[in-house]
């Protein structure tokens, strides 16, 4: 089986603790005795997982270029989902569906930090095409600061196809976009919401557009015309949670 190495403390902290198999640990010799460092040792050892302690050339040689923060775990590649495995996802839990459809993200950094909040916001599912996309690289797994361990990935053939899928499963698709009519907290979130973002220079495409249910804006109050992908999914997201907790606050009230 292909090889994956997750670098830095929380990454492979979170690897550790998820169900993720770990074969190897590789931990420079001047970080041994840190506290975090231990932790991460403790969860290796209670797994049966290999430690090796060696140097900082080494870990520099493993992973060249990277922020390794003296720690690098040796693991089996991170699958990637099915669209029938992360439908059945919501029903499971008892939630109503919430999936975030991202069209064409190419930096790795966007990626990471996109299923970071995916994961903070119980995201059941993210889906990103096959082509002209970032896949799960190291250094997405990296900027994702371990949320990749919880977040399950899809990746499709077409965007477009899986959005209609999605709506034969009763998900209601709305598109970030700067020429959407609607802003993006006057649309009903509560009920099961497949979010789509474009990508960093061309926003959604016209066909992707052309099948979502509706449009949202996110205001732009200042001088530049556009945010950071991920900065808008963290809004996006954290304003489904605060529509899904007012209308549990409402049925838990009662009449």
């Amino acid at each position: 089986m292909q090889k994956d190495k997750l670098f830095g403390i929380n990454t492979v902290m979170e690897a550790l603790r998820s169900d993720r198999p770990v074969q190897r640990l590789l931990i420079v010799e001047q970080r041994k005795a840190d506290r975090d460092v231990l932790e991460i040792v403790r969860l290796a050892r209670a797994k049966g997982i290999e430690v090796r302690t060696t140097t900082r050339e080494t870990l520099n040689h493993e992973a060249p270029n990277v922020a390794h923060q003296g720690v690098i775990a040796i693991a089996s590649a991170r699958h990637y989902a099915t669209i029938d495995d992360v439908l059945k996802i919501p029903a499971r839990k008892g939630q109503s569906a919430l999936f975030l459809i991202l069209d064409g993200i190419e930096d790795p950094r966007n990626l990471g930090a996109i299923l970071r909040s995916a994961e903070a916001a119980a995201v059941h599912a993210v889906i990103i095409p096959e082509r002209r996309a970032a896949g799960l690289t190291e250094t997405v797994a990296k900027a994702s600061a371990g949320a990749l361990e919880y977040v399950p990935v899809v990746k499709v053939v077409n965007i477009v196809n899986t959005l209609e899928e999605l709506k034969k499963n009763g998900i209601w698709i709305t598109g970030a976009e700067a020429s959407g009519k609607t802003v993006y907290w006057d649309i009903d979130l509560v009920r099961p919401t497949g979010l789509v973002l474009g990508g960093e220079d061309k926003g959604v495409r016209r066909l992707v557009k052309a099948h979502c249910d509706s449009l949202v804006s996110l205001p732009l109050m200042g001088q530049i015309s556009s945010l950071n992908v991920s900065v808008a999914a963290g809004v996006l997201l954290y304003e489904v949670l605060r529509q899904r907790r007012k209308n549990e606050k409402a049925q838990n009230s009662g009449p």
